[in-house]
């Protein structure tokens, strides 16, 4: 018996090969089916034996070992670069298969160096029935398993050049992923550094947000813009795209906003409109994004905004009411002539407001059904009593059990409450 043979559990070890393959295609064109060679069979009297010969002498590697019965095992290996999977299963008594075992199997493995790999199997014990012979296109030879399988052996010119060829080819897409996940590592940390680093402190007002992008970078987009003279403007946007170009068009509207914010106090239409024309003209025609933006004044408690197409807010008032911030305008960046209209609410002590993307009421779990509007209604009205901080990760948390698979949007939340009256 071979020591330490890894074990497959029964019923997965059909999954693990199709991983296994996978894995192989990682270069490939993911836009297409996968399709690949699953695996060889050779038949042999005792798959321990064979399991030993192969490793041991042919240099394979063991990657398989599990029951497929109780009277029969899935056994495979493959040679030195995982180019193929060799199945070694040992037929039943009275079986077609049975009389398989000591065939010529029709296998040849390619090497670049055919009278090296003769001289050191040779010396390992593995029969040649034919020593390596010139053939028109190259090198051949033939030799048996401990069963007389008879397995080629060849070499050739083209060969060698086939090999360096798919190596250099292997090199070239791992420096290429290489520097995708590098350069992808950088834009995470570059736009992790554009969501707010600091909380403006208020007297009336305690308040929280979060991002949680479904790839490493997204097109949601959150702020808190310190107005001065106690006024705090909260943003959220929804940005077309995914991925780095909805992180291109999130970065662009994020410079539009906070180069010009200082307008909002004096005029917050003229200074949307300005944040409109200029991403209108610095983004391609499908680019646009829903805009969310309120500028709330900390010593009176008034709320004015403005909803730009963006799903309306929520403000659930202390007594149990529910109020939506609707939309009054279009969104950003899809027509050069753009106007809005502004709103206003006052907050008094124990009101929430819920800023969200479409990340939180979009969920779906596995039945098909949405986490929804009422969904995160049913959570806040119930958690009420927790703080802001504490709140916005326990909706985090139904929505992902709610869900209970792969995030498919990203996430974005703010959570804001009137903690006391203001002057």
């Amino acid at each position: 018996m071979v020591e330490s043979r890894p074990v497959t559990p029964p019923d997965e070890w059909h999954e693990w090969l199709g991983r296994y393959q996978l894995s192989r295609s990682a270069a490939s064109d993911q836009a297409k089916p996968y399709l690949g060679i699953h695996s060889i069979t050779v038949h042999v009297l005792d798959q321990d034996e064979s399991i030993k010969f192969y490793i041991e002498k042919l240099g394979f590697r063991l990657v398989v070992d599990a029951p497929m019965n109780t009277e029969s095992r899935w056994v495979a290996v493959v040679p030195p670069d995982g180019s193929v999977v060799l199945a070694l299963l040992k037929p039943l008594r009275g079986t077609e298969e049975r009389c398989k075992i000591g065939c010529r199997t029709g296998v040849a493995l390619e090497t670049e160096d055919i009278a090296a790999k003769f001289r050191e199997w040779s010396a390992r014990g593995v029969r040649f029935n034919q020593a390596p012979t010139p053939m028109p296109w190259g090198i051949h030879a033939t030799f048996l398993d401990i069963d007389d399988n008879e397995f080629h052996l060849i070499q050739g010119a083209w060969l060698a050049d086939l090999l360096n060829a798919q190596r250099r080819a292997v090199e070239e897409q791992k420096e290429v992923e290489r520097r995708a996940a590098h350069e992808m590592e950088i834009a995470k940390q570059v736009q992790s550094r554009l969501f707010p680093q600091r909380r403006p402190s208020l007297k009336t007002l305690e308040y929280a947000g979060v991002c949680v992008q479904a790839r490493q970078v997204g097109g949601d987009y959150y702020d808190f813009l310190d107005l001065g003279l106690g006024h705090l403007a909260f943003v959220i946007g929804d940005i077309s795209g995914k991925g780095i170009a909805g992180a291109l068009l999130m970065a662009n509207l994020q410079a539009n906003l906070r180069s010009q914010y200082a307008l909002a106090l004096e005029d917050l239409s003229r200074f949307l409109k300005s944040v409109n024309r200029l991403f209108y003209e610095n983004t391609p025609e499908a680019g646009y994004a829903t805009l969310f933006f309120a500028e709330y004044q900390d010593r009176t408690g008034r709320l004015r905004y403005v909803n730009c197409g963006h799903l309306p807010p929520l403000l659930l008032r202390s007594d149990g009411t529910l109020e939506r911030l609707d939309a009054g305008s279009t969104i950003l960046g899809m027509f050069s002539e753009w106007d809005c209209t502004s709103c206003e609410a006052e907050l008094v002590p124990g009101d929430t407001l819920l800023l969200f993307t479409d990340g939180i009421t979009e969920a779906m779990s596995k039945d098909g059904r949405e986490f929804g509007e009422e969904g995160l209604i049913e959570v806040v009205r119930a958690e009420c009593h927790l703080s802001v901080e504490r709140l916005l990760e326990r909706i985090l948390e139904k929505v992902s059990t709610f869900s209970s698979r792969e995030q498919q949007d990203d996430v974005t939340l703010v959570v804001a409450r009137c903690r006391f009256a203001a002057e």
